[in-house]
């Protein structure tokens, strides 16, 4: 990799139409090795499953709203090895699973700081989650029976999760928009967290509508793949993977600059 600072990094506009060139050429690479893009989209599903089971087992299901908007949070970090993959299919090169599961070792400080940075965003998040049931629903947990009535056929729940969503939304923006475009770049530059942080927050600023298209596809195709009991996100998490990496390179670039 080539050392860059922010200078060397050339942010360009783009059009809301770019948007669905990212989803096709996501959709392609996804195919082009279905077998590790597939697997790794299982391995997000089963650790949702996992971490499901946790909160039935310490009584915790009241958080699973909360922990469901924690894709925007992780996403951008556990998805590091399907860039890779698509960095090697643009570069040509060979690669087997052995480097898609190493692919933080790339920039593995400036990647763990990035995700240190999520981590801390989600800690918040779920921290204010928290403290927003118990003021609406005080210290005692709904029953699991009638969680649902609780939080969806009330004005109680209903008002909960307005004012709750309104605070999530603002930490995922920011989540998003700090990592949209800096994770890509480390994976593919040798490039400091700081510099690439500044680059991804330029890149939605300047970038503000076709950027914000694409926050909001990610979140639809993140909630239908939740909906369909986590079995979608086997597809979407590999697509949605692939296609951020064709985002990268239509808003920053090769190193020099140029066209990809």
């Amino acid at each position: 990799m080539t050392a860059v600072s922010l200078a060397d990094i050339r942010i360009r506009p783009i059009q809301s139409d770019n948007v669905w060139g990212w989803l096709s050429a996501g959709w392609s690479d996804l195919w082009m090795r279905p077998a590790i893009s597939l697997c790794y989209g299982l391995f997000v599903t089963l650790l949702s499953y996992a971490v499901l089971a946790c909160l039935y087992f310490f009584d915790l299901v009241y958080l699973l709203l909360p922990l469901a908007a924690g894709f925007m949070f992780g996403g951008p970090i556990i998805a590091v090895g399907l860039y890779e993959m698509s960095r090697r299919y643009g570069e040509e090169k060979p690669f087997g699973l052995a480097d898609v599961i190493g692919a933080v070792r790339r920039a593995p400080l400036q990647l763990a700081y990035m995700g240190m940075v999520l981590l801390l965003l989600a800690l918040v998040w779920m921290r204010i989650a928290t403290l927003l049931f118990a003021l609406f629903f005080g210290s005692a947990t709904p029953p699991l029976a009638t969680l649902f009535e609780s939080l969806f056929l009330s004005m109680q729940g209903v008002t909960f999760l307005a004012v709750g969503t309104a605070f999530g939304a603002v930490l995922a923006f920011a989540a998003y928009a700090i990592s949209v475009v800096s994770i890509p770049l480390l994976v593919d530059r040798e490039v400091d967290a700081m510099t690439a942080t500044i680059a991804s927050l330029v890149s939605v600023r300047d970038n503000f509508v076709p950027m914000m298209l694409w926050a909001w596809l990610i979140a639809i195709f993140t909630a239908v793949g939740i909906a369909t009991l986590l079995l979608g996100l086997i597809l979407f998490f590999p697509l949605l993977g692939h296609a951020s990496w064709h985002c990268y390179r239509d808003v920053l670039g090769s190193p020099d600059g140029e066209s990809p």
